[in-house]
């Protein structure tokens, strides 16, 4: 007769390695996680120190407006949003590190040679996004926001509610630079075909728009496209590197 607490196709040995490999598992994972948030926290502290700099630099693309705070914790807290954001991008390959090789054991060797070898491009991808936002995304997006109605009113922006959209715009066109590598990844995981993404792509340059409303902070059609058209194209580039992918494994 069985017993009770054992399943007619597990043994209580195999139950028990199963429940130590769960739990080594959830160890490893808060151990890294633990890293991830010390490795957060070291990149905020260094991003505090040089946010003086960083307000510097996107104050600037406005054209040297003059900042305004009108609540005494305003400026604290803004120093504390740019800090954290500018850590958490700092800190984003070291998240990527952490996941990969959290993810290395259930990958086959081919898989990790890939995500190896993506690594880079990821920090450079994200790099050329933010380069690409504030060099031409933001100078012509802040200047339409800052001179429209100028004539009504005159503009006094609020530190926090200037940075704290500079902050997120960068950040998400960093983001959304990372469109073809992630293309080739799944690619090489059979996730997705060159054939599909090709006869989706009407739906990829609608949805490109659609972001570009969502991300960029006018309404007008000019600064929209001027975001919708690099999607576009890094969609194109991330079919290309798919059909890559596809022969190198037909000539493997």
């Amino acid at each position: 007769m069985l017993n009770a607490r054992e399943s007619p196709g597990l043994s209580q040995t195999e139950g028990l390695d199963t429940k130590l490999s769960i739990r080594s598992h959830l160890q490893e994972l808060r151990s890294r996680l633990l890293k991830c948030v010390i490795v957060l926290a070291v990149t905020t502290v260094a991003s505090f120190f040089f946010a003086k700099y960083i307000f510097a630099a996107l104050e600037s693309v406005a054209g040297g407006i003059d900042l305004i705070f009108i609540e005494m914790t305003e400026m604290l807290s803004t120093y504390f949003h740019v800090s954290f954001t500018c850590g958490l991008a700092l800190a984003l390959p070291f998240f990527i590190y952490q996941l990969v090789m959290f993810l290395r054991p259930a990958l086959s060797v081919t898989e990790r040679k890939y995500l190896t070898f993506l690594l880079p491009g990821v920090v450079f991808s994200f790099a050329v996004g933010v380069a690409f936002g504030y060099f031409i995304l933001v100078p012509p997006a802040a200047k339409f926001l800052i001179t429209f109605g100028s004539d009504i009113a005159t503009p006094q922006i609020r530190v926090g509610n200037y940075v704290s959209l500079m902050v997120k715009l960068l950040f998400a066109i960093g983001l959304c630079f990372e469109t073809p590598l992630l293309i080739f990844l799944l690619s090489k995981l059979h996730i997705v075909t060159p054939e599909k993404l090709s006869k989706y792509r009407k739906f990829a340059v609608l949805g490109a728009f659609i972001l570009a409303a969502i991300i960029t902070p006018t309404f007008d059609p000019i600064n929209q496209t001027i975001v919708a058209v690099p999607l576009i194209i890094l969609y194109e580039i991330g079919i290309l590197l798919a059909k890559l992918a596809r022969r190198r494994e037909s000539a493997a």
